[in-house]
């Protein structure tokens, strides 16, 4: 099936904007980055874990300092300024009105519970964590370091928008990987901008791709039942 065509329903109607053409892949692909994203949190945790991952850490922390050239800094402070409320919130509110005004409900409830989620929880999972960022940072920062909040929102946001944007399909797929690779870059800025350590933003991106792919599939499973409801009820 192509992104053009639209996909038959329950009802006799045509869903010419589906989210997902295979929710039950999309299911497992969010519930691989959960356990991934749920066993650094765990490692984080627990003192004799969270030493071994510190020791990686630091290695990379290291590296960047190393390597650090003017050019590099200043695209990742570019990307820093991206993660800010000052883009992050007008480019939700972009999002939600278009598709409140396009009528598109199940891609509107998926982007603002994916928004509602991602950003509600980074604040608490910090304040619990209570980690220290590494020194020596190139970016103004006022909370804790774990997990990453610009990780998290850069993927929740990237993915969450092409899914809700972009009709399901092959051609896609492509956005889709340049979404991936956006939430990559973007978590490593942070690295390279000593803001956070690796295993912040290798966390935080997992969450919030997790977090857009997951609520995702949700809304078009609910999706999906409540229009077999419909169709059984007609039918009767």
């Amino acid at each position: 099936m192509t992104a053009d065509t639209p996909r038959t329903v329950a009802g006799g109607r045509l869903q010419s904007h589906p989210l997902l053409l295979d929710h039950p892949v999309a299911t497992r692909i969010a519930l691989g980055l959960w356990a991934f994203s749920a066993l650094l949190f765990l490692a984080i945790a627990f003192p004799a874990l969270r030493e071994a991952v510190q020791v990686v850490d630091d290695a990379v922390h290291r590296w960047v300092v190393s390597v650090e050239w003017g050019p590099a800094v200043v695209a990742a402070q570019v990307l820093d300024f991206i993660g800010t409320a000052w883009v992050v919130w007008p480019v939700m509110a972009v999002v939600a009105g278009w598709l409140a005004w396009s009528r598109r409900w199940e891609a509107f409830s998926s982007w603002v519970v994916t928004m509602a989620v991602s950003q509600l929880m980074i604040g608490p999972i910090k304040d619990l964590y209570m980690r220290a960022r590494p020194s020596m940072s190139l970016a103004e920062t006022s909370s804790w370091s774990f997990p990453s909040g610009h990780s998290v929102a850069g993927a929740a946001i990237a993915i969450a928008a092409v899914i809700v944007l972009v009709p399901a399909g092959p051609r896609r797929r492509n956005l889709e990987m340049l979404a991936a690779a956006f939430a990559i870059i973007m978590a490593l800025s942070r690295v390279y901008l000593r803001a956070h350590w690796l295993s912040d933003v290798a966390a935080g991106a997992a969450l919030g791709a997790a977090i857009a792919i997951g609520v995702a599939a949700l809304m078009h499973r609910i999706d999906d039942r409540r229009r077999g409801r419909a169709h059984h009820t007609h039918a009767s």
